[in-house]
């Protein structure tokens, strides 16, 4: 999309002038609307919907342009568009709108971002939405999770009249809007330009292959990673971007641009690939990358990938023409140990040896501080990441315990206290139920919102303990499966996470049971009681299961350790890191 005429500089301070005098209208009619604290996700939608990086889209999508994309890959008036762009509302919101209303969109501080001027309010169909669009209805896909268990149930829809964009404060001059970048190229003077999408840190495979793409399709190279939502567990952007700058040098001189796309991905593999294509058009690329299993989520967990390998190609490939996006396809690089060199995988020479190091596999390097071979990677890239994903030794962890009332967690977790305490190294901090009902949740009852909301308390606060390198402990009842995976997912891209069942039988916590809490329950005196009154959903996931029918504590807080001492976040090499030989 090439830019438009260049005004005048009078019309360019007219513009200017109208446009603040808008916003400080729009700002002033807002009082008197309702406002809507946009979610990481629709603050990502947002910023790309006002910068143009979702062009033909100049807002939240209707009703009618939601189910032609999702049934059909079109807009209403035929353009194609693969994704839906939505703003999810709850229920009690979605009852004080009528179309032809205001809503003023704000940041998580309050600030007014934008005005959308309400067109439909609905209630859609999340699982068709899912079949649709993902292809599975499977939870294990992370774009069908969010989807179905962490979208409010309503949508709304309508144009949306920019006040001001998102705000931002890291490497602010590598994020470029669609028109700053497409005038950058028109003043570098590049007419081909090729986009290289990823989410990942970039390696020696990585660049070679964006190497080859911009040598065949003679076209300088812009490398466009998305710093908005990705895959959970993926590397942090900010560590990302460091990598990504170190690579630079690789390439040859004036051939190769670094910007960043704040795209919240659905990983929906070959419709995002389109969705992808025509983003990157937006920004001024005449050409697009498209490697294995583009913005797949991989495999569930039987081990069966959700997209074929090339399926993202095949449908792009069906599409390029009416983009007028040229793709690029590629075979994935794989590294063959007696040429020295990466090639495709269908140009590796007959009885050729191939060297690879899966994402599995080098996290475990990091975790065990493990040497990454330079075939891998170059060493900048390596050294960045060593500086963020220390061995397991040195990083934070969360234990969470979960069992029924009286079945002997907060007796085990304070021996495990006092035993990580001895050891040293880091600090520890215990965050048993009963305190943290009393310091952090005293206002809540126990109704399963209630619960839900401290157990979401427990696990911030453990998340900050483990990312700033302590041990956090937290013992309370934690019965509901759903929130305690929601905990995991939070924790685990920061440091460790070790879920302990404590399976000691509900008739011998009635026996344990000092303060007869128990019999209270079944005597109806007490309301919504775990294991009586109320449901306790046992654990699939647990990493150490103790039953302290037949363990005493000490015993019980022995078998947690040596789980930890298996998994590198304790022993020889933690002991090392306290006598100042690590």
């Amino acid at each position: 999309m090439p830019p438009g005429p260049i005004p005048s500089h009078g019309g360019v301070l007219a513009a200017l002038m109208a446009a603040a005098q808008r916003c400080e209208e729009l700002r002033a009619r807002s009082r008197d609307w309702p406002s809507w604290d946009l979610t990481e996700r629709q603050l990502c939608d947002l910023e790309l919907l006002l910068n143009g990086g979702f062009s033909p889209l100049r807002g939240f999508m209707t009703k009618a342009e939601y189910e032609g994309v999702r049934d059909g890959m079109r807009l209403p008036d035929g353009t194609l568009w693969p994704m839906p762009v939505t703003l999810d509302i709850s229920g009690e919101f979605a009852r004080r709108l009528d179309a032809g209303a205001h809503v003023a969109l704000r940041d998580p501080e309050g600030t007014m971002l934008a005005a959308l001027h309400v067109e439909a309010v609905w209630e859609p169909d999340r699982e068709r939405e899912a079949e649709a669009v993902y292809g599975t209805m499977s939870l294990e896909h992370p774009g069908v999770a969010h989807l179905l268990e962490r979208t409010n149930p309503y949508y709304l829809g309508g144009r949306v009249e920019g006040v001001h964009l998102p705000f931002h404060y890291d490497f602010r001059a590598l994020r470029l809007t669609p028109a700053e970048l497409r005038a950058e190229f028109a003043r570098l003077g590049w007419r081909r330009v090729v986009a290289f999408q990823t989410r990942n840190p970039m390696h020696r495979a990585h660049v070679e292959l964006t190497l080859r793409a911009a040598r065949d399709a003679e076209a300088n190279l812009l490398i466009h990673p998305v710093v908005g939502m990705t895959k959970p567990g993926d590397v942090d952007h900010y560590t990302r971007v460091r990598c990504y700058q170190a690579v630079l040098a690789r390439y040859p001189a004036f051939t190769v641009k670094l910007a960043l796309l704040p795209l919240a991905m659905r990983l929906a593999g070959p419709r995002e690939a389109v969705w992808h294509a025509i983003i990157r058009k937006n920004h001024g690329c005449t050409h697009f990358i498209v490697g294995r299993d583009h913005a797949g989520p991989g495999k569930d967990s039987a081990g069966r990938p959700f997209y074929a390998p090339y399926d993202a190609q095949e449908l792009l490939r069906k599409h390029e023409a009416e983009l007028g996006v040229t793709m690029v396809p590629f075979r994935q690089m794989v590294y063959v140990e007696e040429q020295g060199a990466y090639y495709p995988e269908d140009e590796v020479p007959a009885g050729a040896r191939v060297l690879g190091i899966s994402g599995t596999e080098l996290r475990a390097r990091l975790g065990e501080g493990r040497e990454i071979p330079e075939w891998f990677t170059f060493p900048e890239v390596a050294r960045e990441l060593q500086r963020t994903h220390r061995p397991r030794h040195h990083q934070g962890f969360t234990v969470f315990f979960t069992g029924l009332p009286s079945a002997g967690k907060s007796t085990i977790a304070n021996v495990l206290l006092v035993k990580l305490l001895e050891m040293g190294g880091r600090p520890v901090t215990l965050l048993d139920g009963d305190i943290v009902r009393k310091q952090l949740s005293s206002e809540l009852g126990f109704s399963r919102e209630h619960r839900d909301i401290n157990i979401r308390r427990i696990g911030f606060v453990a998340s900050e303990i483990t990312k700033n390198g302590g041990i956090a402990i937290c013992a309370p009842i934690a019965p509901y499966d759903k929130v305690r995976k929601e905990v995991r997912t939070i924790i685990e891209p920061l440091g460790g996470f070790i879920l302990v069942h404590v399976a000691t039988p509900i008739e011998i916590c009635q026996q344990r049971d000092r303060k007869g809490l128990y019999a209270k329950a079944r005597a109806g005196i007490i309301k919504e009681f775990t294991g009586v009154s109320d449901p306790y959903e046992r654990p699939s996931d647990a990493d150490v299961t103790v039953d302290t029918t037949a363990l005493a504590p000490e015993e019980a807080a022995q078998e947690i350790l040596l789980h930890l001492e298996r998994e590198a976040y304790v022993g020889p090499a933690a002991a090392e890191q306290v006598s100042g030989n690590g």
